[in-house]
Order: structure tokens, then C-alpha cells, then sequence
């Protein structure tokens, strides 16, 4: 198939969205920082499943990055990403530049409090503002009736789903379940940037977090297992670990186990340079 037609102005956009919605058919969102991947595409197809129309926006967003993140060599790869959602079926590639998206004089942003705050949060000042912003920006430039994000970026889907629900966007946020490869290492752009030993350790984080979430769903023993999985990190060549915890899975706050609420083990940890980030439910 060919590829997709690339979008770069929001007036373009909203006339190509406006004939879809005139002709009475609906939009599913995909938002993306491109290096796609199958975990990607594996958004796509949900996308193409629940609406007749998907957009797919592909911008390197730099508010969600902070002075000691990888902005710069963060992968792109317009023309091959143009390849794979032209053989995915994507209507249109919304692919604003920066100027587009932040226009001069840009001096508003949605700071998002809440399931915002730990985890990420504290690692990360001000990466969820940017999240935040840019996915309101997105959702107002597509107009979409659902957006697909995947349980990968856990706490951003928590933190999406919480500034739809307080600022009342009318869409439909649609989780898509982690996508890995058959080691069970959860799909990332950033996965690239590990080394061929660094790629082999990789899979222990997911084993990690399993071993976790089996603990707490019988014995309970969080602590102890917590302390397991971190030793069982730093063994296999983990560099440091910025947090290995579980929490509430719609709120991100304390996790109590007799409470009757499901839970999510969620985990950062550098391997080399790179970190990873991953989690499962309990």
C-alpha cells in the first residue's frame, strides 16, 4: 500500500478531519514520537478496529523532556515509519514541526497534579506537563472520538485518562495492552540504544515485575518481594534502580491489598545508559 498522506498544518488537518466527520464516519487518535515500532502498530490496528478513520501524529514533543534526557539523539525515521503505516492502513500522518505546534509566543500549559505526581513525577519534573499539554493540543487539533495508548507508559495512560476526565474532552481514552517481544521485553523506540549484552540482560526487568505481582496476588509479602526483585536487578548488570513499587492501579497512590482494588507493579531502572521503564498488573 502507499503511504499515508502526511499532515503538517493544523488547517489541513481539521479540513481533512471535517470531510470524514461530514460523511459520517469517526477518528481514532494514535499519538506517537515516531521510531515506530510493532507495539506501535499494534496501536494502529486497534485504532482501525473502533473507528473508520486513524489518524496517526508522529512529533518529537521537547516540553516532556528534561535537561538530562535524550532529546537529541532520540531515533526518527519519518520516511520508514511513512512505510509502516502505509502497510498498517493510517488515513493521515499528522507531522507537525515545533513551530506548528508551539506557535511564537506559546505560554500556556496543563500541569496535571494527581496520578502525575510520583513515580515519573519525581524523577522527571515537568515531563507530564509536556505529556499533558501536547495530548490536549492533539486532542483539539484531531478532534477524535478515541485516542489508543498503551499500558507500556502506564502512568501516562493513568495521567491521560485523569486530564480528560477533569477538563471534559469529549473522546474515549482506549488502553492497549503491553506489546513484547517473545523475552518478554516490553517494545520501546529507546530499546535501541542497548548494547547486544545490555539487550540479552534486558528481559530480567519483565521477569522482575512477574515475580512481584505473583507475591502480592497470594502471600502478600510486597516488602520481601520487592527486595528480591531489586537484588535480582543489580545481578543482572542493572545499573541502578530508580523505582520498583507497587501501587493503586487507577490512582498510582498507596497500594492496599485488602482493599479490594487492583494494583500495578511499575519499574524504571537503567541498563547501561539506557532506562527502562515497565509494569503489570496484579
Amino acid at each position: 500500500m502507499p503511504p499515508p498522506r502526511i499532515v503538517r498544518t493544523v488547517k489541513a488537518l481539521r479540513a481533512t478531519v471535517h470531510k470524514w466527520r461530514s460523511a459520517g464516519e469517526s477518528v481514532a487518535l494514535v499519538p506517537t514520537m515516531g521510531a515506530l515500532h510493532d507495539g506501535h502498530l499494534s496501536l494502529v490496528t486497534l485504532g482501525r478496529r473502533k473507528a473508520t478513520r486513524t489518524v496517526v501524529s508522529i512529533f518529537v514533543n521537547p516540553t516532556q523532556f528534561g535537561p538530562a534526557d535524550d532529546l537529541s539523539r532520540y531515533p526518527r525515521d519519518e520516511a520508514g515509519d511513512a512505510k509502516k503505516l502505509g502497510a498498517a492502513g493510517v488515513d493521515v500522518i499528522w507531522a507537525p514541526n515545533a513551530d506548528e505546534m508551539y506557535c511564537e509566543g506559546f505560554a500556556t500549559t496543563v500541569t496535571p497534579m494527581g496520578a502525575a505526581l510520583p513515580l515519573e513525577g519525581e524523577f522527571r519534573p515537568g515531563h507530564f506537563a509536556g505529556v499533558a499539554t501536547v495530548c490536549t493540543k492533539l486532542f483539539s487539533q484531531v478532534g477524535p472520538d478515541i485516542a489508543i495508548f498503551g499500558e507500556k507508559d502506564y502512568q501516562q495512560l493513568c495521567v491521560i485518562r485523569q486530564v480528560v476526565r477533569d477538563l471534559n474532552i469529549p473522546i474515549k481514552i482506549v488502553a492497549a495492552p503491553t506489546s513484547r517481544d517473545r523475552d518478554g521485553l516490553a517494545r520501546s523506540s529507546r530499546n535501541a540504544y542497548l548494547t547486544p549484552v545490555e539487550r540479552a540482560a534486558a528481559p530480567a526487568l519483565h521477569r522482575a515485575l512477574k515475580g512481584v505481582a505473583a507475591i502480592a496476588a497470594t502471600s502478600g509479602l510486597i516488602n520481601k518481594a520487592i527486595e528480591v526483585a531489586t537484588h535480582d536487578l543489580l545481578a543482572a548488570s542493572f545499573a541502578k534502580i530508580d523505582y520498583l513499587t507497587i501501587r493503586d492501579a487507577q490512582t498510582l497512590g498507596a497500594y492496599e491489598p485488602n482493599a479490594g482494588r487492583s494494583g500495578r507493579v511499575l519499574a524504571a531502572a537503567w541498563l547501561g545508559s539506557t532506562r527502562l521503564i515497565d509494569n503489570i498488573a496484579v
